[in-house]
């Protein structure tokens, strides 16, 4: 058989020859490190401090995009949680169920893809499981990654900690994930081309940490359900309101361009790279400062206010004022 037309079959998840032959040329190969070279049932793990752990799965679609695929998402998704935590991700497991007659070759490249991640963000992938389903009853594939990082001694993440008047500051565009996801699902294309803003979040957000302190008061990556929903979540569980202004809230043209299009809100759409960093309003400004150095289109959008409890209101750029109400339904299905 021509090693490009080359597709998993059922028997690469048989536990036999096959099955070795896959782990063995393609993920042990490509994810080769000390832990996972000792191909326990399960990682052994040197680890002093308190933990964070969190676990995702991940069914986009289409499984490469624009920016990514769902290999790296798989990597930065978790990484990224774990930073929310206040924690230094350090090790990842790295779960696959993969539809028969998935082409070998897409199959490398996301796992290459996983280990450039990986990298990038200086975890590990320590552990696994391989899965093979018949045809028919996947979607090509699917990845869990689960991950372990270390609490930084400084951090103090918790919802209860936000005070009134805190700053609301995110690190870049919003909606642009969502938006590369839509521009090729189902054969849409616009004239722009639009790239996910996946990446790993670990690296600034230790800095914040390590520069500010308790003063970080909370941390949230806006994935499913965009801005708004993070901000909801946040109103449920304080009794204070939030006010943000929308001309601080950066969409690139051609983003805001295919939201329109397609009668869909950009606060409502889901990212990869961006997160919400709630701040005392004393360090506000040295953390932009910090965040735009990565992203000039970081910004601080609002803050935190005991006028409106539990309400979340935006005002335009004209002067006016509405209620940002919470997301009904799904947007964007099989958006991570």
């Amino acid at each position: 058989m021509n090693k490009n037309k080359e597709v998993i079959h059922l028997h690469h998840g048989s536990g036999g020859e096959h099955m070795t032959k896959l782990l063995n040329e393609v993920i042990f190969k490509i994810l080769k490190n000390d832990i996972l070279e000792v191909r326990h049932d399960g990682a052994f793990l040197n680890i002093q401090g308190n933990l964070a752990f969190s676990t995702d799965s991940y069914v986009v679609s289409p499984i490469f995009f624009k920016g990514g695929n769902i290999g790296e998402l798989a990597v930065n998704g978790t990484v990224n949680d774990l930073s929310m935590c206040g924690a230094v991700p350090k090790f990842l497991s790295l779960a696959l169920i993969i539809e028969e007659g998935f082409s070998l070759d897409k199959f490398t490249e996301i796992i290459k893809s996983i280990k450039i991640a990986a990298d990038k963000a200086n975890v590990q992938i320590v552990t696994g499981d391989t899965k093979v389903v018949e045809k028919g009853k996947g979607d090509q594939i699917y990845i869990n990654t689960s991950g372990i990082g270390v609490i930084h001694e400084r951090a103090a993440i918790k919802i209860q900690n936000i005070r009134e008047n805190d700053a609301i500051i995110i690190n870049g565009p919003i909606a642009s994930h969502g938006m590369a996801i839509m521009s090729q699902r189902e054969g849409l294309e616009f004239e722009s081309d639009i790239l996910s803003d996946t990446t790993n979040l670990n690296h600034v957000v230790a800095n914040l940490i390590e520069r500010f302190g308790g003063k970080i008061h909370f941390l949230r990556d806006a994935t499913r359900g965009g801005l708004a929903s993070v901000l909801h979540e946040i109103t449920t569980e304080i009794n204070f309101g939030i006010s943000i202004f929308e001309e601080k809230i950066k969409v690139q043209n051609q983003v805001r361009s295919a939201c329109e299009l397609l009668g869909l809100d950009p606060l409502y759409v889901a990212n990869e790279g961006i997160f919400v960093c709630i701040a005392a309003p004393e360090i506000k400004t040295e953390v932009l400062e910090i965040l735009q150095k990565e992203n000039s289109n970081a910004s601080e959008i609002g803050f935190i206010t005991a006028e409106h409890p539990s309400k979340i209101v935006i005002e335009s750029s004209f002067g006016g004022k509405r209620v940002v109400n919470p997301l009904v339904g799904e947007q964007l299905p099989r958006i991570c």
